[in-house]
């Protein structure tokens, strides 16, 4: 692909660039290129290869992403590009975020990707498969399109971004989805090449300090971040730093990549973590990558009246009343079809 000037880098001295899109802060000299595989040097400036093109482009419904609590039902016009702020060993796409998928790159314009949503009957589009925040310069871009057709946005992302570029980033996003892997430092570490502060410093600032709509993803890997004690120390963070309304997702690991000694999640795991958070204060706990009745279900929290019904990522039933419990009248929060305050 074309190389595209990049955002958010620094010359650090006359030989060096400092790029300053994630909290890696790769030095770089001419013709190198950061961890992220897609950012490089060319001629004493940060470019980007991931510029005006998509890989993966799909059509899907939005509880794929996994987005429960965002206009239920609806469709997402879906694509990846290649390379990643991390590098996740467990990583389920590894073809594109490990920087290796040149060659599912298909060029793309921004006004091309909104005539496809609209065709399609999408209510958005959504950046995934891969890492986004790589190539934010080009999500930025095809955001500002959508926004003008009265288009939603959303990032499926680690949230592993840098304080400068996260204000920007995250204000053309209408919902995101972020992976918290661990609440384990050294979980990031030994698996990710990463740290998790930064990923806490993401959720906080999309909780408390924008409008965007925030789920959260655990991939629940057998025998690295499925100690009971772990998964109600990441619980009892997210009730007492986001609040106990911010939906969680747990997913279940298949061997992948660079992990392929690892058994699948067996369902039990599913089940117990699921109990866990929501004896831990979350009040929407969801289970993945596996088929469960009420781990997929939405209800009230306040008298667990079933609110939403799936059949995988298919809603089935809706009961809401214009974003409301029909028994007891409380808000489900999240964006919902209708006209009380927390919808859209």
């Amino acid at each position: 692909m074309t190389l595209h000037a990049a955002r958010w880098w620094r010359k650090a001295d006359p030989d060096q660039v400092l790029c300053e899109l994630c909290p890696r802060s790769c030095l770089l000299a001419e013709g190198r290129s950061g961890l992220c595989g897609v950012r490089r040097v060319e001629n004493g400036t940060l470019k980007t290869a991931v510029f005006g093109a998509t890989a993966g482009l799909c059509v899907d419904p939005i509880e794929k992403k996994p987005l429960y609590h965002f206009l239920p039902g609806s469709r997402v016009l879906s694509f990846g590009m290649q390379g990643c702020t991390l590098a996740c060993a467990f990583c389920q796409n590894a073809s594109l975020s490990q920087g290796q998928g040149e060659n599912q790159l298909r060029p793309a314009r921004p006004e091309d990707l909104v005539r496809l949503a609209q065709a399609q009957a999408c209510i958005g589009v959504a950046f995934t498969y891969n890492e986004p925040i790589v190539s934010a310069e080009w999500c930025l871009e095809v955001a500002a399109a959508c926004r003008e057709a009265g288009l939603f946005t959303f990032a499926v992302t680690s949230g592993y971004i840098s304080n400068a570029a996260r204000p920007e980033f995250f204000a053309a996003m209408d919902a995101t989805n972020v992976d918290l892997k661990s609440i384990s430092e050294s979980f990031y570490r030994q698996h990710c090449q990463g740290s998790l502060q930064p990923i806490l410093e993401t959720l906080e600032y999309l909780t408390h300090e924008t409008r965007v709509w925030l789920e959260v993803t655990t991939l629940l890997i057998p025998g690295a971040n499925d100690d009971e004690r772990e998964i109600a120390a990441l619980a009892e963070w997210m009730v007492s730093h986001l609040g106990p309304e911010v939906p969680l997702h747990f997913s279940a690991f298949h061997p992948a990549h660079r992990l392929l000694n690892r058994p699948r999640t067996p369902a039990f795991t599913l089940h117990r973590a699921r109990k866990i958070a929501m004896e831990r204060g979350l009040s929407f706990v969801y289970l993945g990558n596996i088929p469960d009745e009420e781990g997929s279900t939405t209800f009230c929290s306040e008298c667990g009246k079933v609110l939403i019904e799936r059949e995988a990522f298919r809603v089935a039933r809706d009961h809401l009343r214009v974003g409301r419990c029909p028994d007891c009248g409380a808000v489900l929060p999240g964006r919902f079809f209708g006209t009380h305050p927390g919808s859209v």
